[in-house]
């Protein structure tokens, strides 16, 4: 697969780790696709697939949730995973300066910094999940429990 030709720091990471991952790649057009439309064009199942969010708290603090890409993110459930009065999706334009990610290639491995992440608990209950690479058109699939691993991540219903 041509993806393994072409590395991205998410795969680079994994493999020092020595952590197992299956690449996928999807042809997208050079724009980014919704997550659910990115599970079909890879041939999954919408429920294995996970998006990458970024958030802020009341406390100015960044957050990063890790969700399905058919659900949404629930606020006020984020917000009490993490601790948080309130939480806020960050606005797009920060997203790159921030992750160093583009919108519809971000992905919770990483990132410029380590952020609190939080993957919604149905992610325990599959096999393996795909997220983002880190760039657009490049999945990355793997056991949730290794990916949580890897950025400290931890596990709650987050989703509405």
């Amino acid at each position: 697969m041509s993806v393994k030709e072409q590395k991205t720091n998410a795969m680079r990471i994994l493999d020092q780790k020595k952590i197992k991952y299956t690449a996928h790649e999807y042809s997208h057009g050079g724009e980014a696709v919704d997550g659910v439309k990115a599970a079909a064009l890879i041939g999954r199942d919408p429920n294995c697939v996970f998006k990458t969010l970024v958030a802020r708290g009341a406390s100015r603090t960044n957050y990063v949730f890790v969700i399905p890409v058919s659900h949404e993110l629930g606020l006020k459930k984020a917000a009490k995973a993490v601790g948080e009065k309130s939480i806020a999706m960050i606005p797009l334009s920060e997203l790159t300066a921030l992750t160093g990610y583009v919108r519809g290639g971000c992905s919770p491995i990483g990132m410029k910094k380590l952020f609190k992440t939080v993957f919604d608990a149905s992610a325990l209950e599959q096999d393996s999940i795909i997220v983002s690479a880190g760039k657009i058109g490049a999945q990355i699939e793997c056991d949730p429990a290794d990916i949580a691993a890897v950025v400290r991540g931890s596990f709650a219903d987050v989703i509405d």
